[in-house]
Protein backbone atom coordinates (compact mmCIF):
# COMPACT_ATOMS: atom_id res chain seq x y z
CA UNK A 1 0.00 0.00 0.00
CA UNK A 2 1.26 3.07 -1.38
CA UNK A 3 1.72 5.96 1.51
CA UNK A 4 -0.38 9.01 1.36
CA UNK A 5 -1.24 10.76 4.92
CA UNK A 6 -0.11 13.89 4.80
CA UNK A 7 -0.16 13.52 9.16
CA UNK A 8 3.02 11.40 8.51
CA UNK A 9 5.06 14.63 8.06
CA UNK A 10 5.75 15.02 11.81
CA UNK A 11 6.48 11.28 12.60
CA UNK A 12 9.15 10.82 9.68
CA UNK A 13 10.65 14.40 10.16
CA UNK A 14 11.03 13.37 14.17
CA UNK A 15 13.13 10.19 12.60
CA UNK A 16 16.98 9.88 11.92
CA UNK A 17 16.22 9.16 8.63
CA UNK A 18 14.35 12.37 7.20
CA UNK A 19 15.64 14.63 9.71
CA UNK A 20 16.44 18.05 8.50
CA UNK A 21 14.48 17.90 5.03
CA UNK A 22 12.20 20.48 3.89
CA UNK A 23 8.79 19.99 3.11
CA UNK A 24 8.80 19.63 -0.50
CA UNK A 25 11.88 17.13 -0.14
CA UNK A 26 9.45 15.30 2.18
CA UNK A 27 6.97 14.84 0.42
CA UNK A 28 8.47 13.41 -2.67
CA UNK A 29 10.15 10.61 0.04
CA UNK A 30 6.75 10.22 1.16
CA UNK A 31 5.16 9.28 -2.32
CA UNK A 32 8.25 6.92 -2.83
CA UNK A 33 7.06 4.63 0.92
CA UNK A 34 5.38 1.70 0.27
CA UNK A 35 3.64 1.07 3.85
CA UNK A 36 4.09 -3.43 4.73
CA UNK A 37 2.72 -4.85 7.63
CA UNK A 38 3.72 -7.98 9.82
CA UNK A 39 2.23 -10.00 12.16
CA UNK A 40 4.57 -11.12 15.49
CA UNK A 41 7.22 -13.78 14.98
CA UNK A 42 7.50 -12.96 11.20
CA UNK A 43 10.68 -12.82 9.36
CA UNK A 44 10.97 -8.99 7.66
CA UNK A 45 14.44 -9.73 6.26
CA UNK A 46 16.73 -12.83 6.44
CA UNK A 47 20.57 -12.92 7.08
CA UNK A 48 22.43 -13.32 3.22
CA UNK A 49 19.68 -13.04 1.07
CA UNK A 50 19.33 -10.38 -1.39
CA UNK A 51 18.22 -7.02 -0.24
CA UNK A 52 17.79 -3.67 -2.34
CA UNK A 53 15.42 -2.12 0.05
CA UNK A 54 15.52 -0.21 3.56
CA UNK A 55 12.56 -0.05 6.09
CA UNK A 56 11.71 2.84 8.42
CA UNK A 57 9.50 1.37 11.59
CA UNK A 58 6.02 3.21 12.23
CA UNK A 59 4.77 1.03 14.92
CA UNK A 60 5.91 -2.49 16.58
CA UNK A 61 8.89 -3.89 17.79
CA UNK A 62 11.82 -5.70 16.18
CA UNK A 63 14.65 -8.02 16.88
CA UNK A 64 17.89 -7.93 15.33
CA UNK A 65 19.51 -11.13 15.02
CA UNK A 66 23.18 -12.80 13.68
CA UNK A 67 23.98 -16.43 13.17
CA UNK A 68 27.34 -17.43 14.39
CA UNK A 69 30.13 -19.56 12.84
CA UNK A 70 28.60 -22.49 14.91
CA UNK A 71 25.08 -21.32 13.86
CA UNK A 72 23.65 -19.89 16.87
CA UNK A 73 21.93 -17.06 17.12
CA UNK A 74 22.75 -14.02 18.37
CA UNK A 75 20.18 -10.66 19.48
CA UNK A 76 22.08 -7.58 18.37
CA UNK A 77 19.74 -5.20 18.86
CA UNK A 78 16.15 -3.97 19.24
CA UNK A 79 14.14 -1.54 16.57
CA UNK A 80 11.15 0.49 17.65
CA UNK A 81 9.05 3.09 16.27
CA UNK A 82 10.81 5.85 14.43
CA UNK A 83 14.10 3.41 13.86
CA UNK A 84 15.47 1.95 10.72
CA UNK A 85 17.46 -1.29 9.08
CA UNK A 86 18.55 -2.68 5.50
CA UNK A 87 20.39 0.94 4.78
CA UNK A 88 23.33 -0.92 4.37
CA UNK A 89 21.96 -2.88 1.17
CA UNK A 90 21.65 0.05 -0.38
CA UNK A 91 24.94 1.97 0.11
CA UNK A 92 27.15 -1.24 -0.22
CA UNK A 93 24.87 -3.40 -2.71
CA UNK A 94 25.44 -6.37 -0.70
CA UNK A 95 23.53 -9.32 0.71
CA UNK A 96 21.41 -8.73 3.96
CA UNK A 97 23.95 -8.40 7.17
CA UNK A 98 21.52 -9.91 9.75
CA UNK A 99 18.24 -11.39 10.02
CA UNK A 100 15.05 -9.11 11.16
CA UNK A 101 11.95 -10.29 13.06
CA UNK A 102 9.05 -8.95 14.27
CA UNK A 103 8.21 -9.20 17.78
CA UNK A 104 4.93 -7.91 17.55
CA UNK A 105 2.70 -7.25 14.85
CA UNK A 106 4.91 -4.51 12.98
CA UNK A 107 4.14 -1.51 10.48
CA UNK A 108 6.94 -0.42 8.52
CA UNK A 109 7.81 2.12 5.46
CA UNK A 110 9.72 0.57 3.05
CA UNK A 111 12.40 2.24 0.19
CA UNK A 112 13.95 0.70 -2.31
CA UNK A 113 16.97 1.12 -3.71
CA UNK A 114 15.26 2.27 -6.99
CA UNK A 115 12.83 4.97 -5.39
CA UNK A 116 15.87 6.17 -3.54
CA UNK A 117 17.52 6.52 -6.81
CA UNK A 118 14.79 8.44 -8.29
CA UNK A 119 14.70 10.60 -5.24
CA UNK A 120 18.81 11.27 -6.32
CA UNK A 121 17.47 12.13 -9.95
CA UNK A 122 14.88 14.21 -8.60
CA UNK A 123 15.74 16.12 -6.02
CA UNK A 124 19.72 15.66 -5.37
CA UNK A 125 19.71 18.13 -2.16
CA UNK A 126 17.13 15.51 -0.48
CA UNK A 127 19.33 12.99 -1.40
CA UNK A 128 22.38 14.27 0.01
CA UNK A 129 20.36 14.57 3.09
CA UNK A 130 19.09 11.40 3.67
CA UNK A 131 22.73 9.90 2.96
CA UNK A 132 23.95 12.07 5.63
CA UNK A 133 21.18 10.99 7.95
CA UNK A 134 22.15 7.49 7.29
CA UNK A 135 26.21 7.77 7.81
CA UNK A 136 25.29 9.21 11.24
CA UNK A 137 23.14 6.54 12.07
CA UNK A 138 25.59 4.47 11.34
CA UNK A 139 28.47 6.04 12.67
CA UNK A 140 26.22 6.19 16.18
CA UNK A 141 25.99 1.90 15.20
CA UNK A 142 29.68 1.47 15.28
CA UNK A 143 29.92 4.05 18.34
CA UNK A 144 27.61 1.47 20.26
CA UNK A 145 29.42 -0.98 19.09
CA UNK A 146 32.45 -0.13 19.95
CA UNK A 147 31.59 0.53 23.50
CA UNK A 148 29.71 -2.57 23.81
CA UNK A 149 33.39 -4.44 22.54
CA UNK A 150 35.33 -2.73 24.98
CA UNK A 151 32.78 -3.51 27.63
CA UNK A 152 33.73 -6.80 27.28
CA UNK A 153 37.57 -6.15 27.33
CA UNK A 154 37.87 -4.08 30.69
CA UNK A 155 40.12 -4.85 32.73
CA UNK A 156 42.20 -6.63 29.93
CA UNK A 157 44.87 -3.92 29.41
CA UNK A 158 46.41 -4.31 33.07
Amino acid sequence: MTVAAPDLKAFLLATPFFGGLPDTSLDLLISMLVECRFDANATVVAEGEPGRSMFIVKSGRLVVSKRTNSGRVVPISRLERGDFFGEMTLIEMQNRSATVVAEAPTVLYELTAQKLYACYKADIHAYVIVLQNINRELCRRLRRADDRFAGHHVGDDN
